[in-house]
Order: C-alpha cells, then sequence, then structure tokens
C-alpha cells in the first residue's frame, strides 16, 4: 500500500513497536483494541506530498475516459467489498451494521457519479475582438484531504472522488481515531488500477500531519472536515501559501415543526434527525423547533418516538444507536445536559461509550441550543409565528442543514428562503444526496461537495485566446 501511516498487524504485541509512533485502534463498543497503526510524523507527510507530486504529471495525461474507467473500477471493487467494509467502519467507529452497510454504498455510488462527471466538466469557447478565448478547467496538483472520525469512508469519498477526477493526486489524513476504513480504501485503489502515488493515506495526529500538509508549499489546497475551530486553523495555516481551501464545518441545525404540519409524520422522524449515528453528525437537527399551539402535543409524541430508538450492539442488524466514539467525547456530551431533561433514554451495561438519546427542553440562548453537542442530545424550543421560527433558526453562528415541516408549500419556500443555511429539507430530514452541493454558510464553512459543484473546488479555470487576425 502507498501509504506512510500504514497498518501493523492487529494485535501486534506493543512490545515489538516503538510506543512513540504507535497508535491504538479502538472499538468503541467494547473498549476493547482492535488494531496497532505506525504514525507517520511530519518526514511521512514529507513524502507522501513527494510521492503524490511524482505521480500528477503521469497521472493529469491520462485520458479522460481511461480517468473515468478506473474510477468506476475503485466503485466496483467498493461494493465487492461491501460488507468488509462495513464491518470495518462498524467496528471502528461504533456505527450500527446496517447504517454501515448505507454508508459504503454510497461510497460506491460517489465514485460512480465522478466517473461519470471526468468528461463534462468542460470549458467554453468564448467570442472575442480579434480572436476566440477558450477556457480550460486544470487541476490544481497535490491536494492534502482531513476528514473526521464520524463518517470517515464516506466524507473522504467526497473528496477524493472529484479530486481524482479532475486530475489531483490526493494525500489522505484519516483521523486518528478512525483510520482503518482509509487503509483499506487506499488499498482497492491500487487494485483498481489506480497509479501509485496517486492515492496516498497517512495516519498520525492532525497537530503533526495534519499542520504539514496545510503548511507544505506543494499542496496545492486542503479539502477540511471537522470542527469550526480546527477550520480556522486550516484557514490561517494556509494563508502562507494562498492556498485552496474548502471547509466543512460544525453545525447546530434547526429541526421547524409548525402547527399544520403532520404531527405524528414529523415526530417520528425528528429522533433519526438527531440519533443518527449517536448525533456524531455535523447536520444532525438537534434544536427542535416547534410552534407553540402543538409544542405540548408535539413533546408527547417526538418523547414516544425517541423511547423507541434501539441502543446497542453495533454488529446486531435491529441495532439503531450504537456508542459514542470515545470516553472523552461522552464526557464533552454529558456536560450539556444540566439539570432534568424531558426525555433521558437507556443504554447497555458495561464497557462501552454508551450515551442514552436525551431531551431537553431549552431556549435559544442555553448552551445546549448555542453549541454543537456531536451527541444525542435534542434541544426542543417553542417559537410563535413564521417570523420567529426564521429568527430562531437563524439565532446561531452555524448555518450547514436543517428542515422545515409544513402542509403550506408557500410557506415552506418562504421559510427555506430566509433561513442561512446550506442544504435545507421540506418534510424530510435527510442533508446529503451524491448529486447536489452540500455545504453550509456562516461558521459551518464555505466551498460545496458533492455534485457537479464540488469539481469546482479541485479545478483552476485557465483562459487561453487565440487570434484569427491575419
Amino acid at each position: 500500500m502507498s501509504d506512510t501511516g500504514s497498518a501493523v498487524s492487529p494485535l501486534a504485541p506493543r512490545s515489538c513497536l516503538n510506543p512513540a509512533v504507535t497508535l491504538t485502534v479502538l472499538d468503541p463498543a467494547t473498549e476493547e483494541p482492535i488494531a496497532e497503526l505506525e504514525q507517520a510524523g511530519v518526514e511521512g507527510a514529507d513524502a507522501a506530498v513527494a510521492r503524490a507530486k511524482a505521480a500528477l504529471p503521469a497521472w493529469r495525461r491520462v485520458a479522460p475516459a481511461d480517468r473515468a474507467r478506473l474510477l468506476r473500477r475503485l466503485a466496483s471493487l467498493v461494493e465487492e467489498h461491501g460488507e468488509e467494509l462495513a464491518r470495518i467502519e462498524s467496528r471502528n467507529v461504533g456505527k450500527p451494521i446496517a447504517g454501515a452497510r448505507g454508508e459504503v454504498g454510497m461510497v460506491a455510488e460517489v465514485f460512480y457519479f465522478y466517473a461519470g462527471a471526468v468528461d463534462k466538466h468542460s470549458g467554453e469557447t468564448i467570442p472575442v475582438a480579434g480572436g476566440i478565448a477558450a477556457t480550460f478547467r486544470e487541476p490544481l496538483g497535490v491536494v492534502g484531504l482531513i476528514v473526521p472520525w464520524n463518517f470517515p469512508l464516506n466524507i473522504a469519498s467526497w473528496k477524493i472522488g472529484p479530486a481524482l477526477a479532475c486530475g489531483n493526486t490526493v494525500v489522505l489524513k484519516p483521523a486518528e481515531l478512525t483510520p482503518l476504513s482509509a487503509l483499506r480504501l487506499g488499498e482497492l485503489a491500487l487494485e483498481a488500477g489506480i497509479p501509485e502515488g496517486v492515492v496516498n493515506v497517512v495516519v498520525g495526529k492532525g497537530s503533526v500531519v495534519g499542520r504539514r500538509l496545510v503548511e507544505h508549499q506543494d499542496v496545492a489546497k486542503i479539502g477540511f472536515t471537522g470542527s469550526t475551530e480546527v477550520g480556522a486553523e486550516v484557514m490561517r495555516g494556509a494563508a502562507a501559501t494562498i492556498k485552496r481551501v474548502t471547509l466543512e464545518l460544525g453545525g447546530k441545525s434547526a429541526n421547524v415543526v409548525f402547527a399544520d404540519a403532520d404531527l405524528e409524520a414529523a415526530a417520528a422522524a425528528a429522533p433519526y434527525a438527531v440519533f443518527d449515528n449517536a448525533g456524531q453528525d455535523c447536520c444532525a437537527r438537534s434544536r427542535v423547533l416547534v410552534q407553540r399551539s402543538v409544542y405540548d402535543r408535539f413533546l408527547e409524541l417526538l418523547v414516544e418516538a425517541t423511547r423507541g430508538v434501539k441502543i446497542g450492539d453495533p454488529s446486531s442488524e435491529d441495532t439503531e444507536m450504537g456508542p459514542l466514539v470515545s470516553a472523552a467525547h461522552r464526557e464533552t456530551v454529558a456536560s450539556f445536559v444540566e439539570g432534568e431533561p424531558a426525555f433521558r433514554g437507556e443504554v447497555p451495561a458495561g464497557p462501552g461509550y454508551w450515551y442514552p438519546c436525551t431531551l431537553v427542553e431549552a431556549t435559544n440562548d442555553d448552551r445546549v441550543a448555542r453549541e454543537e453537542v456531536f451527541g444525542p442530545v435534542a434541544a426542543v424550543i417553542p417559537f410563535e409565528d413564521e417570523a420567529d421560527a426564521i429568527r430562531i433558526s437563524n439565532d446561531t453562528p452555524y448555518g450547514l442543514s436543517g428542515s422545515i415541516w409544513t402542509r403550506d408549500g408557500a410557506r415552506a419556500l418562504r421559510v427555506a428562503r430566509a433561513t442561512d443555511a446550506g442544504v435545507l429539507s421540506v418534510n424530510a430530514n435527510t442533508s446529503v444526496r451524491v448529486q447536489t452541493p452540500f455545504g453550509g454558510f456562516k461558521q459551518s464553512g464555505f466551498g460545496r461537495e458533492l455534485g457537479m459543484h464540488a469539481l469546482d473546488g479541485y479545478s483552476e479555470v485557465k483562459s487561453v485566446f487565440i487570434s484569427t487576425e491575419g
């Protein structure tokens, strides 16, 4: 495999490894180690960038049809190894296996989509005085991709797909907690026939490897998904080399329920808009805004629906929510819940970083409603009318996603247009589709992933004038 932070045999004896450069990967459901990895440092990051730089000239010359063929082959291999990848993701992140399978299916769909997009992201010819101007889409070069621990394989594909389609080479840095699926994806890329050096996976600390990628003069762009605080550091670091940046950061999305909505449908869907992936989702609709006239009734329905979320062993087919990713993160999530919540669920006994589904009645000024909890905690907040709903929805530094529940189509459009968020759903809670752009407003970042829009972030427009004068 072409990576500097490659996997060592799972559970290799610690005595045969240098503890200073070794990472122990844990299963969040059992707290048991599942792999030992060698961590890269600055030298490892530099070596990966050098490999990517060396591979760039040949990769950008690959004919579009051939590049598309390689991406289709990678998509096919992801499908062939779908159960293996889902099991890796489930065990490393703590995801329910059913959800992990769905995410792996999306990874394959992403690579199929960008295989089809390779020859459709084209330039144009523009008539000008004295000749013709033509525009070309050129690759940026080496791009550094830094992905989080909550959806490690899925988000890696969102970045790798358009980057390769545009002719870039990549250095992928997965999160320290969840690197296993990225390493396997790197192996599959080689098996697909993608030349060595085009896809490089480096396991290491964000403060070391991530920082080095941001500062490296041979890295043309950083695609980063993570917290708003770290995103600001990425921007500061990228400024020194005028590096292109795409940032997908935090969120505090609102799930707005009007009195005329189908309350039963909205309440049945609301828990999964927050508690999917144990709430570790930047799109989580963790502020449930309910019109005051139906607040009490909706809260009853929401409590009942939340009570039905099945929490347990991620490998079980009927599990709907697994553990949090780490003990430290569980402590952070717990710190947001003060006093007696409106509802607190139950969690399995024994080991595992479990935290119960929790509903808190709040105002939008409360900490639980202001900050990104990134766990299974929802703040339920009343509002008076349409104007009040819009005001509360926008009263946040974030602007990533959200939902609007109403039977009034005109209202749905009015509220959607007035809401400061990049991805909205009406009478649904989904945020992500391969074909449509994904990204946020305000401190939720900038740039777009997925859809054809993502290709703009991995290419430069070059204008060439051709004189037609004799």
